[in-house]
C-alpha cells in the first residue's frame, strides 16, 4: 500500500521549500468581494518565478531524490507549467532534466523550458503519446519520472500553499481549487482539513474536461477536445489523487468557457493581475454560483499566469463585446454624397469612437439607391450603444445593433 498523504508530509515539504519558492501573498480583494457577496481572498501563485504553483511539487520531489537518482537525472511529460517547474528546480539543484512535450507545443513554451537548461524532446501528437514516450525513455535511460500530479511528494509540495493560506487567514470557511489531475486539491485538502477540520473544499473543473467529476460523482459528462483552461485539461484523473478527493473534498463543480473568460478579464481589470484560464477557474465558480458561497470567507488560488498573448487579446476583445464596450451596428441611409460624413459626425457627437467601417453597396437587400454601412464602435457600455443608435435614428437613418 502506498504511503498516505499526511499533514506531516506537507509540513516537511514546507521546510524543504523554504527559500526556494515564494510564500506568495494571500490578500482580500474588496472589489471582488462586493461583486460576488462573499469575502474573497486571493493566493497569488502566478507570482512564482515560473508563474505557477507547479514549482512547489517539483521542488519537493527533486529535493528527496537519492544521490544515485540525482546523478542519473529526471524526466517529466508536460506541455505547460509542470515542465517549467521541473526544469527550473532541476537546474537549481544541478540535475539533468529531460522534458517530453507534444509536437504541437507552442514554441515559446519549448524555448522557455530549454532556457532552464532542460533537454526538450518533442514527441507525439497527443499528451498520451508523449507520456508513453516519457515512460519508455525513463526506463531506457534510468531516469526518475516526475509525475505532474499522481505522486505523493508532488501533491505534498502543492499542499504547502494551503498551509500558507491558513497562516495568512486562519478563519477561511471555504477553499475553491482548480482540478485537473488533482495534485493541487489533494495536497491542499489534506493539509487544510488536518488544521481546520470544518473547512469546506470545493474543486472546479471546466465542463469540457470533467474527468474527475465523472470519476467521483459517477456522472457521464462528455469530454471535449480543447479549453482555454489547458492547465486543467486532464483526460485521466490520478489514482492517488482520486482517493484523496473522494475522502476529503466536499464538492466538485463545473464551469463553462465563458465563465473562465470573464474571470480572466475580471482579474486583469480589477486586480491588475494576469492569470491563465486554469488560474481563473476558482473565480469562475464563484461568479457562476454566487448563492452557494454568499457571506462566506473564501480562498481562491490564482494557480498560474502563463497565458498565450494572442489568447489573452481574444479574451479581452470578446469581453469588451459582452459588456457592450465594443459594438457592431448597421446603419442604412440614402446613397448620396456626404452620407458617410454625416454618419461618422453623428457617432462622434454621441461620444463613441469608430474602430472599423464596412461600406456595403453590392451585397445588400436594400433598394439600389440606399447604402448599408457597418460600424464597429468603442463605447462606454450597453446604455451608451443605445444612445448612439437613438441619435442616428433622430438624424433620419435606420440603425440597429448587429
Amino acid at each position: 500500500m502506498a504511503p498516505m498523504l499526511t499533514l506531516q508530509n506537507i509540513q516537511d515539504a514546507a521546510v524543504r521549500l523554504r527559500g526556494h519558492v515564494l510564500d506568495t501573498p494571500c490578500v482580500e480583494s474588496k472589489t471582488l468581494s462586493q461583486i460576488v457577496g462573499a469575502q474573497v481572498f486571493l493566493k497569488f501563485e502566478n507570482l512564482q518565478f515560473t508563474a505557477s504553483f507547479k514549482e512547489r511539487g517539483a521542488c519537493n520531489k527533486l529535493s528527496q531524490l537519492s544521490p544515485e537518482e540525482q546523478q542519473r537525472g529526471v524526466i517529466a511529460m508536460s506541455a505547460g507549467n509542470h515542465a517549467q517547474g521541473v526544469a527550473y528546480h532541476a537546474q537549481r539543484l544541478g540535475l539533468h532534466a529531460v522534458i517530453v512535450m507534444p509536437r504541437f507545443t507552442p514554441g515559446v513554451k519549448v524555448e522557455r523550458t530549454r532556457g532552464f537548461g532542460a533537454e526538450v524532446v518533442l514527441h507525439g501528437d497527443t499528451l498520451e503519446e508523449s507520456r508513453a514516450h516519457a515512460y519508455a525513455l525513463a526506463e531506457e535511460r534510468g531516469l526518475t519520472f516526475v509525475h505532474p500530479y499522481d505522486d505523493e511528494a508532488v501533491a505534498a509540495g502543492q499542499g504547502t500553499l494551503g498551509l500558507e493560506m491558513l497562516q495568512a487567514v486562519p478563519d477561511l470557511d471555504t477553499l475553491i481549487i482548480a482540478v485537473g489531475g488533482g495534485g493541487l486539491i489533494s495536497g491542499v485538502a489534506t493539509g487544510a482539513k488536518a488544521i481546520r477540520p470544518g473547512i469546506e473544499i470545493v474543486g472546479v473543473q471546466t465542463a469540457r474536461f470533467p474527468a474527475m467529476v465523472n470519476a467521483i460523482k459517477g456522472t457521464q459528462h462528455p469530454q471535449g477536445t480543447s479549453t482555454i483552461a489547458e492547465g486543467i485539461a486532464v483526460g485521466t484523473p490520478g489514482t492517488i489523487t482520486r482517493e484523496v478527493i473522494a475522502r476529503l473534498v466536499d464538492d466538485l463543480v463545473l464551469v463553462q468557457e465563458g465563465d473562465i473568460e470573464q474571470a480572466v478579464l475580471m482579474l486583469l481589470e480589477i486586480e491588475k493581475t494576469l492569470v491563465e484560464g486554469a488560474g481563473a477557474a476558482g473565480l469562475a465558480a464563484l461568479v457562476r454560483y454566487p448563492e452557494r458561497f454568499r457571506g462566506k470567507k473564501v480562498g481562491l488560488v490564482l494557480c498560474g499566469g502563463n497565458i498565450d498573448p494572442l489568447l489573452l487579446a481574444a479574451i479581452i476583445e470578446r469581453g469588451m463585446v459582452r459588456s457592450g464596450r465594443l459594438a457592431r451596428i448597421k446603419v442604412s441611409a440614402r446613397d448620396i454624397p456626404g452620407v458617410l460624413a454625416r454618419i461618422t459626425a453623428t457617432v462622434a457627437e454621441a461620444g463613441a469612437n469608430i474602430e472599423e467601417v464596412h461600406h456595403q453597396r453590392a451585397f445588400t437587400m436594400l433598394a439600389a439607391q440606399n447604402v448599408e454601412i457597418e460600424l464597429v464602435l468603442q463605447t462606454r457600455g450597453k446604455a451608451h450603444v443605445q444612445q448612439v443608435l437613438e441619435q442616428l435614428r433622430a438624424a433620419h437613418m435606420e440603425a440597429d445593433l448587429i
